[in-house]
């Protein structure tokens, strides 16, 4: 057996020229995949859009509603940051899906890897920051649901603060959320974790790492998850024109083996989704998503999950 990766045509849909997010990446990211011999075509799942009950698990109706029938606020539209055409609206549900499928793997082998998902600035009522659904709140509110995991520990990279998830679990004990994330960065205004790491500005990989090896296993010894949801967003990167902090390369990748390694061999089944990453360079950025399922293949390897 495999890494499982999720990934699902739907993902990449199409955007007015010149669109500042970077749709064509998860295309390409699966394409680098099979390519660079890292993973062959029958370790992809495919996901199935969930129901729009699921997604009211998180989302309030009217929300959801008029997003699926285009008819929300044109104000409330704006502040999502991608346009609205039914094309989206099957890409977002479909990318949600795909984080729930991403969980129930990760919960039968260990570990298992979606190749889109992390939209954690969505909140009940809104969408912000090209998150619509929130994939990080809605796949372990469906594992509890059917009674798969009752506690979830949300370990956050992403450059930018988690603040829909924190918001949404703010009162819920069952979910642990952490978020390490650039001080002076979007969303201005921060909710509060159940453990917020705020950075400063510029800070490099041995300091970032060592920031990160002074919370994480201790976090698992306290929540003891029945599942850790990873948001392995790579705009820490310093070549990231949305992020503000110095991580190389070489750092990414000795974060995802750093955040896998301490979860997997502690026993505890990571399910990975790949968050934000921007960058004029195409290439450039859909390698550094790459890392994630290149750092999976090696610690379930090593694991033999």
């Amino acid at each position: 057996m495999d890494l499982p990766i999720i990934y699902h045509p739907d993902y990449v849909t199409p955007l007015p020229p010149g669109h500042r997010f970077p749709m064509s990446k998860f295309g390409k990211l699966y394409e680098l995949l099979l390519n660079d011999g890292v993973a062959h075509q029958k370790q992809f799942y495919s996901p199935e859009r969930p129901t729009k009950e699921l997604i009211e698990l998180i989302h309030i109706p009217d929300y959801v509603e008029a997003y699926y029938q285009g008819t929300l606020n044109p104000k409330v539209q704006r502040r999502i940051g991608l346009p609205w055409s039914p094309e989206i609206v099957n890409r977002t549900c479909t990318a949600v899906g795909g984080t729930i499928l991403t969980a129930k793997l990760a919960l039968r082998h260990g570990l298992a890897c979606n190749t889109a998902g992390g939209t954690h600035h969505a909140f009940p009522d809104y969408g912000s920051g090209f998150c619509i659904f929130n994939d990080l709140a809605i796949a372990p509110r469906v594992l509890q649901k059917l009674g798969l995991v009752s506690k979830v520990l949300i370990v956050d990279l992403d450059v930018h603060q988690g603040d829909g998830t924190a918001f949404i679990f703010q009162n819920d004990d069952s979910i642990f959320t952490f978020s390490m994330h650039c001080q002076i960065n979007f969303p201005s205004t921060k909710q509060q974790s159940d453990l917020d790491i705020p950075l400063e500005v510029g800070m490099e990989d041995d300091d970032y790492l060592q920031t990160l090896a002074n919370y994480l296993p201790e976090l698992l010894s306290q929540v003891k998850p029945d599942l850790v949801l990873y948001d392995a967003g790579v705009d820490p990167h310093i070549g990231d024109r949305l992020g503000k902090l110095a991580l190389t390369d070489g750092g990414i990748f000795r974060r995802e083996m750093q955040v896998l390694s301490t979860c997997v061999g502690a026993g505890y089944p990571v399910a990975c989704v790949i968050g934000g990453g921007y960058a004029d360079d195409m290439k450039s950025l859909v390698w550094r998503h790459s890392l994630l399922h290149r750092a999976a293949t090696e610690v379930y390897q090593q694991y033999r999950l």
